[in-house]
């Protein structure tokens, strides 16, 4: 079956099911994109350049990142196979369609004519073959695990990507639409360590100027396929200001767009500057190695899920944004099982008990991670869990060092940033090689429920339930303990223009800022 540009947007390409309740704005964005101009008209003449306030990329290099959040940097410079759209579902990127086998044992992607990469070079078949079989068997890739189910790729002509499969995968189009499918200049691939700081891609812009921990300049990248979207010349990234400094920031014009916590929305509103608030599929975990005791016993690890208050944590520490949850996956979308919801309720005496089962009649000793130390959730768990016998002190992770590789921290405060396709998201937090899988070990009837739902087209009715079964097994037999979902908030200038709510990876096409 061929899906392309015209093809309904919950198509094959898409999530058969992504009714993720409030997704829209909660502050609607003054002004609609226009790319004919007759927005700007009414508004003042289009500026030149737009400065983001966001989290700087661990690496240029989406093969090596091993940061979730990367992703919305790394889209900047490139473009992936597909892309996903506000809804999450897959659509058209670099290949304008794609074509599954009868057998559903491969997938031909088929790419637009013409493309290159930002240095010049031809962006083909041959391309994309080397650029997805370096995700797959670089020593040092963070996305081979998301490539299992790829046996081989071939070229088929100069538009024509096949992944020949090892089993039926449908997920694969949605695979394919975030680091793991975004494509690198084979001629910079082979610096790595060049690589890191100086990306050669396909996306919207180019890097021109970076200083690691300071800030990303940028310029719009006129070979970009949808380069008629992009309405800003110039690109600015730089870290989100401090709390502190969001409000000046803006003002002064040296942000036009700002990531922001909770806590900042009331005074960054009380100034005078839109907030766009979005329900995103990203929620906060806590990550435990099952190897490491007191955690290697799972009634221990129920007991810290039992003595936390997930509704307390959403009210007190994350100012009333995002909903309690007992899994990876938020209300409404395709992968989240009911049946898990309210999976361990807030019960101190039940929590005292299955520490007592457990072994641990007198309470027990843990220390919890935290990435920051004025993360307010850290602190209210910590409470929490001292109130039924789990004695937590709190420690702050390393800077710059990196627990899913050194598994330092067996029990750490986190955010689990999504994957675009369900079957990763699985992957990374539950299966043996998961990057957010610290003890590295994996329920023995997951895989099989993984590749049951991944034989599913998105549109086969039988999909939701096989995927949420999958969810189920992951969920009650992994230590994860899932805490509440995540709102993103954006402040912006009155100036800017075309903002859009995307549940997953933010995107700039048709976003124009006012002189």
């Amino acid at each position: 079956m061929r899906v392309g540009e015209a093809v309904r947007a919950a198509g094959v390409a898409g999530l058969a099911v992504l009714l993720l309740a409030g997704c829209a704005s909660r502050a609607s964005v003054g002004g609609a994109a226009s790319s004919d101009g007759t927005a700007v008209a009414a508004a003042g003449q289009r500026g030149d350049t737009l400065t983001w306030g966001w989290s700087l990329p661990s690496t240029w290099d989406p093969v090596t990142s091993a940061v979730g959040n990367d992703v919305h940097a790394l889209t900047l410079v490139y473009e992936a196979v597909t892309e996903v759209d506000e809804k999450g579902e897959a659509k058209p990127g670099l290949a304008e369609s794609w074509t599954y086998a009868k057998d559903g044992r491969s997938v031909t992607f088929h790419l637009r004519p013409g493309l290159t990469f930002s240095d010049g070079t031809k962006l083909d078949a041959a391309a994309v073959k080397a650029g997805l079989e370096r995700g797959k068997t670089a020593k040092d890739s963070t996305i081979a695990p998301q490539l299992v189910t790829v046996e081989r790729i071939t070229a088929d002509g100069a538009t024509d990507v096949t992944l020949h499969l090892t089993q039926v995968d449908y997920q694969i189009p949605l695979l394919l639409s975030g680091k793991t499918g975004q494509i690198v200049s084979p001629a910079a691939a082979k610096d790595p360590a060049e690589l890191a700081v100086q990306p050669v891609g396909a996306g919207p812009f180019i890097l021109k100027t970076y200083v690691p921990g300071s800030q990303a300049t940028l310029v719009r990248n006129p070979a970009f396929w949808n380069a008629d979207e992009i309405l800003v010349t110039n690109f600015v990234l730089k870290p989100t200001p401090d709390p502190s400094v969001a409000v000046a920031g803006l003002n002064s014009g040296q942000f036009d767009v700002a990531d922001l916590t909770a806590s900042q929305v009331g005074g960054v509103e009380a100034a005078g500057f839109p907030v766009e608030a979005t329900d995103v599929l990203p929620v906060r975990v806590l990550d435990v190695n099952n190897t490491v005791k007191p955690f290697d016993h799972p009634k221990v690890v129920q007991a810290i899920s039992t003595a936390i208050d997930r509704q307390a944590l959403v009210k007190a520490a994350n100012f009333g944004y995002g909903q309690p949850v007992w899994q990876p996956f938020p209300k409404g979308y395709v992968a989240h099982n009911p049946e898990l919801d309210n999976l361990h309720p807030h019960d101190v005496a039940a929590a005292k008990r299955l520490l007592a089962e457990a072994g641990y009649p007198d309470g027990v000793d843990v220390q919890l991670a935290l990435g920051r130390a004025d993360d307010p959730v850290g602190e209210l768990i910590q409470q929490q869990l001292n109130a039924a016998g789990i004695r937590t002190t709190l420690t702050v992770q390393t800077p710059g060092v990196n627990n899913y590789i050194t598994r330092r921290y067996p029990f750490v405060l986190d955010q689990f940033n999504a994957r675009q396709s369900p079957v990763q998201a699985l992957q990374v937090l539950f299966g043996a090689q998961g990057l957010m899988n610290l003890g590295k070990s994996t329920p023995e009837a997951l895989p099989g429920a993984v590749a049951k739902a991944s034989g599913h087209p998105l549109t086969d009715p039988a999909y939701p339930a096989a995927i949420q079964q999958a969810t189920k097994i992951a969920v009650t037999n992994m230590p994860n303990v899932f805490l509440f979902t995540v709102t993103r908030f954006a402040a912006h200038s009155p100036k800017v223009h075309g903002l859009r709510n995307w549940v997953d990876i933010q995107r700039f096409e048709g976003v124009w800022v006012e002189k």
